[in-house]
């Protein structure tokens, strides 16, 4: 319930990724305590739902584009505020 009541309050993100970067992205962006939460919505296609809480939108746009330098490859597929 109360994961429900969190992912209500943020701001959605959709991501491709490589299969095999799901576990990296997900301990990378959930490392930062409260700030974002990664599901899995199809680990065949690695695509990826990210719920990023209020005010750390800027925050996970910038690790995500961290992440792209390291070489990770990531396309944002669908942004939503709710």
């Amino acid at each position: 319930m109360r994961l429900a009541f969190y992912t209500m309050q943020c701001e959605k993100l959709t991501l491709k990724i490589e299969r095999r970067e799901i576990s990296y992205v997900r301990n990378t962006l959930e490392s930062y305590d409260g700030m974002a939460l990664v599901h899995t919505i199809d680990s065949a296609t690695a695509l990826i739902q990210v719920y990023v809480a209020p005010g750390c939108r800027d925050m996970v746009y910038s690790i995500l584009e961290s992440l792209r330098r390291e070489g990770v490859s990531i396309f944002l597929t669908a942004e939503a505020k709710n």
